[in-house]
């Protein structure tokens, strides 16, 4: 057994794949590949397009000659549900049982239908009681994730929170702070909040809006094609790109800062003796240089694009110049990667 997994996120617009080898100093990068996958394949976090996941994933390993099987897979989206909770202080054994009965007076699904999870976070409220973790997935979802590793000839035996993964790859890049940061993941059609404070999760929420977003307003102003649209989003944040493609994006741009505002100022509001110090963004649209100064502007502190692999040697089959302009997209990767093969799925 490898002594960490493969870390595969699976979005909705490509597979990116991250292998690294932990050490005492931090980690070491082997491998890191992205392949795209055809449009609506996973919409919010739920996949439709079985196939098309499972040959990009084939492509992808092939592509990067890894034989090791066992991958670590991140789930988000309306499936999934995170809460802190308080609960009686009790032993280990008797929370591991009374969780589950504790769940669904939280969750919002049947018991049965959902695998559920939790981590004491160590905290007690005035009654004494203990602070959990309390996430809960829809079983049918995870299934899902599962079948396509599987159906791929690979052998899943993680299945975590990509919230959680991405606060993951943050600290092995850049260490635990005790700072209040939010690290915003913004995907193709999905974006993911997670704000921490005292090195430890404050705060998560799953926003749907993403890239897309941008390619959706272009295609609908100007008339073009998807793939015209796409190919102007990314010739915008290579610097190239018309006055028309500008103003667009720039629109977009504060409407997107505006919905994860509303997050931040949500947190904020419960949390009265809290002030964000700093936001890091991540996924495949965080370059795309409108939203960032948007996101500046509302939250009024500093904003930095994620660069996972800033510090993590590398072969040299692994550009500098490619790991910088799309490492951002790897940080949920990276943040599987790092973690080692617990649980197993059942056949």
């Amino acid at each position: 057994m490898a002594k960490n997994c493969i870390g595969l996120d699976l979005g909705s617009s490509a597979v990116k794949l991250t292998q690294v080898k932990k050490g005492r100093g931090g980690f070491q990068l082997l491998n890191f590949g992205i392949e795209p996958v055809p449009p609506d394949t996973i919409v919010d976090g739920a996949i439709l397009n079985h196939s098309g996941v499972v040959d990009a994933v084939r492509a992808l390993f092939d592509r990067l000659k890894i034989k090791q099987k066992e991958v670590a897979l991140a789930i988000s989206g309306n499936a999934l549900i995170i809460k802190k909770i308080f609960v009686p202080a009790m032993t280990p054994e008797e929370l591991e049982e009374q969780v589950p009965w504790e769940a669904e007076h939280h969750i919002p699904f049947n018991k049965n239908d959902v695998e559920i999870d939790y981590q004491t976070l160590g905290g007690k409220n005035a009654a004494g009681q203990m602070e959990l973790l309390l996430v809960a997935a829809k079983k049918e979802v995870v299934a899902d994730y599962a079948a396509v590793a599987r159906e791929a000839q690979l052998i899943p035996v993680v299945v975590d929170v990509a919230a959680f993964a991405v606060q993951n790859g943050f600290e092995a890049a850049y260490g635990i702070t005790n700072d209040v940061v939010a690290l915003i993941n913004i995907g193709a059609s999905l974006s993911t909040i997670n704000i921490l404070a005292n090195g430890s999760s404050a705060f998560t929420r799953d926003v749907t809006t993403g890239g897309n977003s941008f390619t959706d307003d272009i295609k609908r102003h100007l008339a073009v094609s998807g793939e015209e649209a796409e190919a102007m989003k990314v010739a915008f944040s290579e610097g190239d790109a018309s006055q028309d493609v500008a103003r667009i994006l720039q629109g977009t741009a504060n409407q997107m800062a505006g919905e994860f505002q509303k997050s931040i100022d949500f947190f904020l509001s419960s949390h009265p003796d809290a002030s964000i110090t700093k936001v890091y963004l991540s996924g495949g649209s965080a370059r795309v240089p409108p939203l960032l100064q948007a996101i500046e502007g509302r939250a009024r502190v500093p904003v930095e694009v994620m660069e996972p692999f800033r510090n993590a040697q590398h072969p040299s089959s692994l550009d500098d110049a490619f790991l910088r302009a799309h490492g951002a997209q790897g940080v949920v990767s990276l943040g599987l990667a790092l973690r080692s093969p617990g649980d197993k799925f059942d056949d």
